[in-house]
């Protein structure tokens, strides 16, 4: 394959990246970091949100072999200077609209694309998930990937997840992020790519009540109890309280099953949620 002269791409900010040799040494937010391992690129590191800490958060990381791949930190300690102090020649950030880089203080996020270019794929709700695959698909081509990943996984877990809600049997799906014993945040399915694209596959997801809070709605545990979910998709990212240590949480559910709300934007990934989903589906079903 010729190699490039020139290296550019386009973000999802409109603002064109440049350099003279294609970036090889590429720093990235940790689900974009996860993202691109799975379309054929190698980060040299991550970073986290301020949801983060001083270890990177297993429920993101994905495939990443994380014995190599440094890891920069989360939150405050992401300075300019911490970025840059392994020399990478690109930065791939996430946004959630308007262009905001997510996980780095606005100055920051500034400072550096002083010194190298700077990335952003829209990752929001305002997208598909096909969609924010393709850009990733894209920047990853731009970068030397090379082969695309196969798709045969993901169409045989939708194609599968369409045939068990195709009957008259479909068990109540609630999406929510545990907020301690006292509450929990629900998530509004039309607010995330991954619980529209369930939606559409005939997953019967639970609407939370109306009110306040564009992305979750946030309860107390009797009134998830009182939605009789079947089958919850649970937060397990490290800032999400996890279940078994909650005195209250919900006693119907037929199973539960782990979900990370940052997710890892490949077929590869969205299969493997897909498979869990239907697994969870066929088990309530035959009880």
């Amino acid at each position: 394959m010729r190699e490039q002269t020139v290296w550019q791409f386009s973000d999802d900010r409109g603002q064109l990246s440049a350099a003279e040799r294609r970036p090889s040494k590429v720093l990235a937010y940790v689900q974009a970091g996860a993202t691109l391992w799975d379309y054929g690129i190698h980060p040299w590191g991550i970073f986290g949100s301020g949801h983060d800490g001083d270890e990177p958060d297993r429920a993101k990381t994905g495939f990443l072999p994380l014995t190599e791949v440094e890891y920069l930190g989360a939150g405050g300690v992401l300075d300019v200077e911490t970025l840059l102090r392994g020399e990478p020649d690109l930065v791939v950030a996430v946004s959630y609209g308007g262009g905001h880089v997510y996980g780095l203080a606005p100055e920051t996020a500034k400072h550096l694309e002083e010194h190298v270019p700077v990335v952003v794929v829209d990752v929001g709700q305002a997208r598909t998930l096909a969609d924010i695959g393709n850009r990733f698909a894209e920047l990853a081509r731009s970068l030397g990937a090379e082969e695309t990943p196969t798709t045969e996984d993901l169409a045989a877990a939708r194609d599968r997840l369409r045939t068990l809600t195709a009957g008259p049997s479909r068990p109540r799906v609630l999406a929510l992020s545990p907020a301690g014993q006292d509450q929990a945040h629900l998530a509004r399915p039309r607010m995330w790519p991954e619980l529209r694209v369930l939606t559409e596959l005939g997953v019967d997801v639970l609407e939370p009540p109306a009110g306040p809070g564009a992305n979750w709605s946030t309860v107390g545990w009797p009134e998830v109890t009182a939605l009789r979910p079947g089958i919850l998709l649970t937060d397990v990212r490290s800032n999400a309280t996890p279940l078994d240590r909650l005195r209250s949480a919900p006693e119907q559910a037929a199973a539960v099953v782990p979900w990370n709300p940052e997710p890892i934007c490949s077929p590869r990934a969205h299969a493997r949620f897909l498979t869990l989903v239907a697994d969870a589906v066929e088990a309530a079903q035959g009880s």
